[in-house]
């Protein structure tokens, strides 16, 4: 079999993941995006091309799961994959999908497999079984059982033996915003698998489903444990946080006047972290987090009156540790980096 790089483009539900945890299975060195629907799949594909072009490895897998393209998306797509193969590449090109809002691009695209009847979960486990001989015995005990929950679950069958399990599987990752996935997109992901290899193996058993429930809690928390350390849910996260955003601090660095801060993107309730962050870096002034929206949120440690630079951006206020302003000219992007340049030429104007 041809050693290909795979590139795996997904939703960003329980469906769309529970794809990329067996893709991850064969290509543990894949490379991973998930998206919704728009903006997002445009700037992601674009993306995954440029990728794709400044690849050494030219044998490509190329896999879009659990995501319907429109006709304009899919010959963008397909005009690519066929010039790049003009090119010396070698790119199996493949989508999964169960939308029925695909059903003209199946039948225009060869590539396009569209099953209705099921989820992209389970149409994707099928295709892993039939196309890698391997693929089985990579799988966890009971993991059909956990793919047969996921496909209840996401096509909504009621009287199905492993629907209520797969509800719990579906609240559990819509409701796993402890790592923000716009900010820590790798992070964010991982932690996603890890919830979900962590889960399988209570599938099988008595009231899976209570079970389950009750175990999220220590699951999650366990993840974000920095040296076993225990405490509280909010205190454990925030360190966790705090670690990731220290060892990236320079990208993340943004600057006003003479003092030094970070900008993170639609954090949130970012008072437990901002305090963590600031103590655990001293050479930062300030912490500010902007919404989607372009909604500021800014804290210090004593070392800026944020309150001041608040009322400089957009004639915002607060207190001087903690204030908030808007951009009102602010656009959303899924690029941190367009971000960061966009509020530092904001900061540099005043």
């Amino acid at each position: 079999m041809i050693d290909r790089k795979l590139f795996h483009l997904s939703h960003t539900d329980l469906d769309g993941y529970c794809c990329q945890y067996m893709t991850k299975k064969l290509y543990p060195n894949g490379i991973y995006f998930n998206a919704n629907y728009g903006l997002e799949v445009k700037e992601n594909i674009n993306y995954i091309f440029s990728l794709i072009e400044k690849s050494e490895n030219k044998n490509i897998f190329l896999l879009i799961t659990d995501l319907n393209l429109s006709i304009k998306e899919a010959t963008i797509i397909d005009n690519f994959v066929t010039k790049q193969n003009t090119r010396g590449y070698d790119i199996k090109l493949q989508l999964l999908d169960h939308h029925i809002t695909g059903l003209k691009c199946s039948k225009q695209f060869s590539w396009y497999l569209l099953d209705d009847t099921k989820s992209a979960s389970m149409i994707t486990y099928e295709y892993l079984q039939t196309n890698f001989s391997n693929f089985l015995t990579l799988c966890e005990t009971n993991f059909e059982l956990y793919i047969k929950a996921v496909n209840a679950v996401d096509i909504w069958l009621e009287d199905d033996k492993y629907f209520e399990y797969g509800k719990v599987l579906l609240s559990m990752i819509s409701k796993s915003f402890e790592i923000n996935g716009q900010m820590f997109d790798t992070q964010n992901r991982d932690y996603r698998f890890y919830l979900l290899k962590n889960s399988i193996e209570l599938v099988a058993e008595t009231q899976a489903n209570i079970k389950l429930d009750e175990s999220l809690y220590f699951i999650k928390k366990q993840y974000m444990m920095i040296n076993d350390t225990n405490d509280t849910f909010e205190n454990t996260r925030a360190s966790y946080i705090t670690k990731i955003l220290s060892d990236d601090i320079d990208k993340l660095t943004i600057r006003y006047l003479n003092y030094r801060g970070i900008l993170t993107y639609s954090m949130g309730n970012i008072s437990i972290l901002a305090n963590s962050f600031l103590k655990a870096n001293d050479s930062v002034d300030f912490f500010m987090d902007i919404s989607k929206k372009g909604r500021i949120s800014l804290r210090s440690n004593d070392k800026l009156d944020v309150s001041k630079l608040a009322f400089d951006i957009s004639g915002g206020g607060g207190h001087k540790n903690a204030a908030g302003a808007m951009m009102s000219d602010f656009k959303e992007n899924i690029f941190y980096t367009n971000i960061n340049n966009f509020v530092q030429q904001k900061l540099d104007q005043i």
